[in-house]
């Protein structure tokens, strides 16, 4: 099969159901966020703010663990993995983040360091 045959098949979700899921995400933050008046977002959160709001399941710990080790990533990468999941996890209207978004972010942070991301 050619790529634009596998491709076709391939469907995607709207833009507008796309951006409902965003806003959406940015009101559970906005609620998330409402008596801390210096943070807006889940890119803003601090080291302390982040073990009080990104709590993960020993399941997840042990997968950010391996991650951690097998990649070879700082403390800083951690962060930004814990943000970038809990933001996955609101796009999936979770309270909690699950598993398979500590995984999507990993993914996303080692695709980063292969330089996928230019």
């Amino acid at each position: 099969m050619s790529f634009d045959q596998l491709s076709e098949k391939r469907k995607g979700e709207g833009s507008s159901a796309i951006r409902e899921k965003v806003m959406k995400a940015r009101k559970m933050q906005e609620t998330r966020y409402n008596d801390r008046k210096e943070i807006h977002c889940n890119a803003q959160m601090d080291s302390k703010l982040l073990k009080e709001l990104c709590v993960i399941d020993e399941t997840g710990n042990q997968l950010l663990k391996t991650a951690m080790n097998r990649l070879k990533l700082s403390a800083r990468a951690y962060d930004r993995i814990l943000k970038v999941a809990r933001t996955i996890a609101d796009l999936s209207a979770s309270e909690e983040i699950k598993t398979e978004h500590l995984a999507e972010a990993i993914q996303y942070r080692s695709l980063d360091r292969e330089n996928w991301a230019g």
